[in-house]
């Protein structure tokens, strides 16, 4: 039987004088017992990274993905020409490498742009070695 008030007002001491407290408690009790981690532990692991790639097409025009990589992957003009030119030589460049949450949300955005301007643009994502 329960010796705790039903009010629920705090115990008085004398009700809980022979009560173990929980460090004193035997681990094979039921309740819970905690334990300090280390250092190691507690460090948390960096997310895994994804390359988001642009496929050479064309019909997308090279003014057009310079402004996508600009606008939605923030590269300055010269980065962005250097990407472009890339894809264009190439068949397909890195736009950014990013946790895939991002890189998902960067190529959902382009596509919808490209799409709005017609253009056949195709992105991909893979993981980052």
């Amino acid at each position: 039987m329960c010796d705790l008030p039903i009010d629920g007002s705090a115990p008085r001491p004398e009700m809980v004088k022979d009560r173990p407290r929980m460090s004193e408690r035997n681990p094979t009790e039921t309740g819970t017992l905690t334990r300090t981690r280390t250092k190691t532990e507690r460090q948390l692991k960096k997310p895994p990274l994804f390359k988001v790639l642009l496929h050479n097409d064309d019909y997308t025009t090279r003014e057009f993905v310079v402004w996508v990589l600009q606008t939605v992957f923030h590269k300055n003009e010269t980065d962005a020409v250097a990407i472009m030119s890339h894809v264009h030589n190439h068949g397909i460049g890195v736009a950014g490498v990013y946790t895939f949450e991002v890189a998902e949300t960067k190529v959902t955005k382009t596509m919808h742009l490209a799409k709005a301007q017609q253009f056949p643009l195709q992105l991909s994502i893979e993981p980052a070695d």
